[in-house]
């Protein structure tokens, strides 16, 4: 079985990364945390890399075979349909797998990647002198490979040198024979082509190969990136990953200013500083793009839980916004009362006294409003 790390709720979207030739998980380390914000992120280790066993492949193996491990991973951890982001090779897994097995991906990003890899003479050189010298020589030519000048990562320059030569040696075997081109047009899968304008690896032009062939896909080009965008350029790998993936924030920024109105989310927007952006992200994701997006319950019927709550907390300014958001998910007064007398049962007099203070404030507000 692949070497995995999962991050994020179990119960979350998943979204399975995919890792380039000679690198291990730690390709995602300044992305995976934050994607698992919103998601269930599974990344995973390419077989003799990171903590994979080196035998899952052999020489002649396949980017199929690739996929295929990346699938019993899945089936492993009990998920079914995924969203799916790959560097390079782990890219081309992830084309294979929307290919081939379109039921399983629900969205894909491929990031410095490519339909093929510049033919299989270089592959199978390369395949050839890790097998006789080892890693050793090779990874000391991964910076300039990997990274624009004067960039590094350690730790990925280490796992090259560290990577098992025989799983490597396979792992350029399924570069040599991967060629995809002739398949592009059967990609269902909502589609991002992700490149480095400094990538001499999978330049932009392979990317652009893609997006051109993949119907609805859509194509970023990071400048000063080069073949590891998301260890080099991670801040811009992250929003474009984000904004591909995550529907859940538009539709969460949609139905908020549905229920609080625009002029209060205009005015959340207007406040939002670096310090405060990334609960306003979560707001957004989780409760509106989520929560008040299941239709287990009705907009009426999640108002009045929401009054009850924030009355049994004492939360009477966020109670005010929500009585004129139940006013806008269509209870009238006498049901917002209602909701109100409630709480004086189960929260407490005091509590409810408060919280009818709060409401007739605001729906007197409401009241002079439509009068004026």
């Amino acid at each position: 079985m692949l070497n995995h790390l999962s991050e994020g709720s179990a119960s979350a979207p998943p979204l399975l990364l995919g890792p380039s030739l000679g690198t291990s998980y730690a390709l995602w380390d300044a992305v995976a945390p934050e994607l698992s914000v919103a998601h269930r992120v599974i990344r995973w280790d390419l077989p003799g890399h990171g903590g994979s066993p080196a035998d899952l492949i052999g020489p002649g193996a396949t980017v199929g075979d690739l996929a295929d491990l990346v699938l019993a991973l899945a089936d492993s951890l009990g998920v079914e349909r995924f969203a799916y982001a790959g560097v390079s090779l782990g890219g081309a897994v992830g084309l294979h797998l929307a290919v081939h097995r379109p039921e399983r991906v629900s969205s894909l990003a491929v990031v410095c990647s490519s339909a093929h890899f510049n033919g299989a003479r270089p592959w199978q050189e390369r395949a050839a002198r890790v097998r006789e010298e080892g890693l050793a020589r090779l990874a000391q030519s991964a910076d300039a490979r990997w990274f624009t000048p004067g960039f590094s990562v350690p730790r990925l320059v280490r796992d090259h040198r560290d990577a098992d030569p025989g799983a490597y040696a396979a792992c350029c075997d399924a570069l040599a024979a991967f060629d995809l081109r002739d398949r592009l047009g059967e990609i269902s899968a909502p589609t991002l082509l992700i490149a480095g304008r400094e990538d001499p690896a999978t330049p932009p032009a392979h990317l652009r190969e893609i997006a051109d062939a993949v119907p609805g896909a859509t194509l970023t080009e990071l400048p000063g990136a080069s073949h590891l965008a998301p260890a080099e350029r991670p801040e811009a790998v992250l929003a474009a990953l984000r904004a591909h993936f995550d529907g859940t924030a538009r539709r969460g920024t949609a139905v908020r200013r549905e229920v609080l109105g625009d002029a209060h989310v205009d005015r959340a927007q207007g406040r939002q500083t670096p310090f405060t952006a990334r609960f306003q992200d979560f707001i957004s994701r989780y409760a509106w793009g989520e929560i008040w997006t299941d239709e287990t319950l009705s907009r009426r019927e999640r108002s009045m839980v929401t009054l009850t709550a924030l009355v049994a907390h004492g939360h009477y300014e966020e109670l005010a916004m929500h009585v004129r958001a139940a006013r806008r998910n269509g209870l009238t007064a006498d049901e917002i009362g209602a909701v109100l007398l409630q709480t004086a049962v189960y929260c407490g007099v005091p509590a409810a006294n408060s919280a009818f203070a709060t409401a007739q404030r605001v729906l007197a507000e409401e009241a002079g409003d439509v009068a004026e």
